[in-house]
């Protein structure tokens, strides 16, 4: 996919919000502050990738979606309102989407990672979790949650137990991983820059952009390629901004800050 980038105009990478956590009250702070963020993104966006665990949990019934986040979900209405591109990639903690965000917000979501061709350059992006060598009971258990038969009698549950249920399995997931997700391995060892160099040997990316990690990561794979993991909002507030000539990792702080 081509996207057009004008002069003074920039793209915008995001991941891994996990609002719904640790619990309502902070998350809806951390909310607060990710729509300040898109306001002041908006000035200058030509497209705002989310790359995957924007909630802490996300399940969409036929005719019901969890409670909360209108802060977000109405910031991201009006920016599509206002012409601003967005896409959404699924993470692992909000793999079970279907529709709502295309039908309700004309924002499309994708499961897998994609190339993109922005202002000339070449970007492969995704959310990460799954890929590169190692974690085998993961890659296993991702083929279940995403099976057609597991999600179709998870939707037989009463919201009100399976969003309950799913919410505890959410927190004691990110409490097993959280320690290993936020250390560096060495450039040698961290999974997605393995993924990313195997790919490389295959077809030229200047950028490798994923989340997953919640690590801060700007890594040179090649020469005129880097990977670029964009952290977390529960710690970092990090995102990165593509200019149109180099992609940057930022952190986010309010005046008040």
């Amino acid at each position: 996919m081509n996207i057009h980038l004008p002069p003074g105009k920039r793209v915008y990478f995001a991941s891994d919000f996990h609002l719904g956590a640790p619990d309502m009250a902070r998350s809806r702070q951390r909310e607060k502050l990710i729509v300040q963020w898109l306001d002041d993104a908006s000035r200058d966006a030509q497209h705002i990738f989310l790359v995957g665990d924007i909630f802490d949990f996300w399940f969409e019934y036929k005719h019901v979606v969890p409670k909360g986040y209108t802060r977000l979900l109405g910031k991201l209405a009006e920016l599509r309102d206002k012409g601003i591109g967005i896409t959404v990639f699924i993470g692992n903690h909000d793999m079970w989407m279907d529709g709502y965000f295309e039908q309700e917000l004309e924002i499309p979501v994708y499961f897998e990672p994609r190339q993109y061709e922005i202002g000339g350059k070449k970007f492969y992006i995704g959310h990460g979790d799954g890929l590169g060598p190692g974690d085998h009971g993961y890659k296993f258990l991702k083929k279940i949650f995403r099976n057609p038969v597991c999600r179709f009698l998870f939707s037989c549950i009463p919201p009100n137990w399976g969003i309950s249920m799913a919410n505890y399995w959410s927190r004691k997931s990110r409490a097993a991983t959280g320690e290993k997700l936020e250390t560096f391995l060495g450039e040698n060892e961290e999974w997605l820059a393995i993924y990313s160099r195997e790919i490389l040997q295959k077809e030229h990316f200047d950028y490798f952009i994923f989340g997953h990690r919640h690590l801060p990561l700007d890594l040179k794979l090649a020469d005129h390629s880097r990977y670029i993991n964009l952290g977390d909002w529960l710690n970092y507030h990090s995102y990165a901004v593509f200019d149109g000539t180099t992609t940057e990792l930022k952190y986010y702080k309010t005046e008040e800050a």
